[in-house]
């Protein structure tokens, strides 16, 4: 199926877009929002839509019209119930330019906000099939609103604040006027982890998982004693560790950092380390982490780009086996550090 899919922004999109690929449903992007008002707030949106939509690679067709003249006319006599106008205008455009180009259907992300006036969208997608002879596919997407959101902001999306037209941004202010989300019957959003970082006391009792990142616990005892402990906690289970050595007034090293297996790649190991970054900026300049030539890449992601030192045969010198990871096998410790009082943003 072609599919003509009116979007009104870059993160409504992100769940929508996931959910009809699924079914490979050839997605086509359509940008026509007359309502977005003001002017840098229509440009902020249309932008965003054009990087994500290549970023994923389907094609944008854009309907480049600003219409705030228009828009104030159709709806000064009702502005308490301009949606109606605001979706037909919308919608209407979108069967319109579906039918005369060839596409088997329409949609509108707008479908997945629960703020939307839903049975009124749906009434009037609807009816334009009936007028146009293209079919509406209509999808409850209302469901995955939450998680949509919370991709287009892991990926840095643009996160607006407000519907689209001047009144609504009004409302954003007027807290009295706001719309209440509605939801299908019975449905329940999941409930959110709780996630929070905490100081370790009972540090053997950690040991194991501090194995993962140090296979000596010969080596582990060195400095376990006179370190920091932190442990990221998501729904009362730590997930991550980080072990920070005090060097000096102003040196802190992060000596371990290491999530549990059934955890690895949710982002635990770099939300507390920039935690502890964030913390300890207050009394300290800089942190050192010594890492394998295969973790550097990440370092220096997290801002530890400053290079140190190198120490030669470290893993040779310091442990009774062979230390391997990966394929790689271990020789050489590599020393770099961050600047604490002048944190950049990374990725």
């Amino acid at each position: 199926m072609k599919l003509l899919l009116h979007t009104c922004c870059a993160p409504c999109s992100v769940y929508c877009v996931d959910e009809l690929k699924k079914e490979n449903i050839d997605v086509t992007s359509y940008w026509y929002n007359p309502n977005i008002h003001p002017y840098k707030e229509y440009e902020a949106r249309l932008e965003c839509l054009k990087v994500y939509d290549k970023q994923i690679g389907i094609p944008l067709i854009i309907d480049d019209y600003y219409g705030l003249r228009d828009f104030c006319k159709n709806v000064v006599d009702k502005i308490d119930n301009r949606c109606g106008y605001c979706y037909l205008c919308r919608l209407e455009k979108t069967a319109k330019y579906a039918k005369e180009n060839g596409y088997d259907a329409f949609s509108t992300t707008l479908l997945i906000s629960p703020y939307q006036e839903h049975e009124l969208l749906k009434k009037t997608g609807y009816m334009l099939e009936r007028k146009y002879g293209v079919k509406f596919l209509y999808k409850d997407f209302r469901p995955g609103f939450r998680e949509g959101q919370k991709k287009a902001r892991e990926i840095g999306l643009y996160m607006q604040k407000y519907c689209g037209c001047i009144f609504s941004e009004e409302s954003r202010y007027n807290n009295s006027n706001l719309p209440k989300p509605v939801l299908p019957e019975g449905f329940k959003y999941p409930s959110r982890s709780t996630v929070c970082v905490k100081k370790i006391d009972n540090k053997d009792d950690y040991i194991d998982l501090l194995l993962d990142s140090n296979p000596s616990k010969t080596s582990i005892y060195k400095y376990l004693k006179d370190s920091d402990v932190y442990g990221l906690q998501v729904d009362g289970n730590i997930v991550s560790l980080a072990v920070i050595l005090h060097i000096d007034k102003n040196t802190i090293e992060l000596k371990n950092l290491v999530t549990k297996k059934e955890y690895r790649g949710n982002g635990y190991a770099k939300k507390l380390l920039k935690s502890l970054c964030g913390n300890y900026k207050q009394k300290y300049n800089k942190i050192l982490v010594g890492t394998t030539e295969s973790y550097i890449p990440f370092y220096v992601k997290q801002g530890f780009d400053i290079y140190e030192k190198t120490i030669k045969n470290f893993f040779l010198d310091n442990y009774n086996e062979e230390i391997w990871d990966g394929d790689l096998h271990c020789i050489d410790m590599y020393y770099y550090s961050k600047d604490l009082k002048n944190i950049k943003k990374y990725n």
